[in-house]
């Protein structure tokens, strides 16, 4: 029962038990990056064949035609792990099967129009364009990144203004009146990119001079990194990309006894930040500290892997909890710690013990 549980948490870490006899689930189950909202009911005997499923209207939509399927799973499925990644299944299937509705084709001069803002352009600035030109992606070099942005014609266009997505770790919005092309969105690119050129250059510098964590391959949009300071011990700091070389929000992870003196230099230096200097300069300066390099020690001259399963990844999750015992601080998952505890409690129950003390604590 105890491993049951666990698997589900992995697997289904948004759908959660709502009681102590774990009669009433409630939660979201995920298919083609999009979350689905319901609620499952089992009797007393937590048999699935009698329960209850309670879909959102999104859930129902998206299973119509289904429904009979997801019945004949519930009545078959051997346990509830079973039934929620056969539902997956089903969902992602039901997904991937709903048809685009037919759309008319645009009129000749729609497409000369746009060959004509492509060839203004440069073709070499064209990436991609699919076969109805209703999606077309362009590319900017600026400082030595490549940078694209997907422009997503509407029927009406030039009249109405296409949508654009971009990776940057602001909001992209387009200046547009029916008079506005391709070029002119392509402009507005440019200067954002310009506007945003500072925070990269901060971003890339603590990417190739430090070791960084989370995230493993960090996008444009990315505003936090998660620094190894040493061993089980790290920083994390979201930038802001309006003013990247502004003091940025920090978050020790550690043991308290390491972690503590790093606050108390940031309170005690904070004074020396200065805007002209690097914020891996100033990082630098307010901690007294030299980050590890990336061009001295790898990545393994630091224990930062799992004390229970060994591993530094599971399921997409790093070690995020640790030992404060001042002899210790270990890192551990999250899930590990949760499947030792409640083997650990179901083995203490069963010699009439119900409490579990443990002097592992989240950072």
């Amino acid at each position: 029962m105890a491993e049951t549980e666990a698997t589900l948490l992995r697997q289904f870490p948004l759908f959660l038990p709502q009681n102590r006899s774990k009669t009433v689930y409630e939660g979201f189950i995920s298919a083609q990056g999009r979350d689905f909202h319901l609620r499952l009911l089992l009797p007393k005997d937590l048999q699935l064949r009698n329960a209850r499923l309670l879909c959102s209207w999104q859930l129902k939509t998206a299973l119509n035609g289904y429904h009979h399927i997801v019945q004949q799973r519930m009545q078959q499925s051997p346990d509830l792990v079973s039934f929620m990644m056969e539902l997956k299944m089903v969902l992602e299937a039901a997904l991937k099967n709903k048809k685009e509705p037919y759309v008319l084709p645009s009129p000749p001069k729609f497409y000369s129009s746009l060959i004509g803002e492509i060839r203004t352009l440069g073709w070499d600035k064209l990436v991609y364009v699919d076969p109805c030109f209703s999606t077309i992606k362009l590319k900017a070099d600026v400082s030595g990144r490549e940078h694209l942005i997907t422009v997503k014609l509407k029927a009406k266009y030039p009249a109405e203004s296409p949508d654009c997505v971009v990776d940057f770790p602001v909001p992209f919005s387009v200046s547009w009146t029916p008079q506005s092309s391709l070029i002119s969105i392509y402009t507005q690119f440019l200067t954002a990119l310009e506007s945003l050129k500072t925070f990269w250059d901060v971003m890339d510098e603590i990417d190739e001079k430090t070791w960084v964590l989370e995230p493993e391959k960090p996008t444009r949009s990315a505003t936090a990194r998660r620094i190894v300071l040493g061993n089980n011990v790290s920083i994390n700091i979201e930038v802001d990309p309006r003013h990247p070389t502004m003091l940025p929000e920090c978050c020790f992870l550690g043991a308290d006894h390491v972690v503590k003196p790093l606050g108390i230099r940031l309170s005690r230096n904070i004074h020396l930040w200065d805007p002209e200097n690097s914020l891996l300069q100033n990082l630098k300066d307010v901690l007294e500290i030299d980050f590890p390099a990336r061009a001295i020690l790898e990545k393994s001259d630091f224990s930062m892997d799992c004390g229970i399963c060994y591993a530094y990844q599971l399921d997409g999750a790093i070690p995020d909890q640790v030992c404060d015992n001042s002899q210790c601080g270990q890192s551990f998952h999250y899930i590990c710690l949760y499947e030792v505890k409640i083997k650990i409690s179901a083995r203490l129950d069963s010699v009439g013990n119900t409490h579990v003390k443990s002097k592992i604590k989240p950072v």
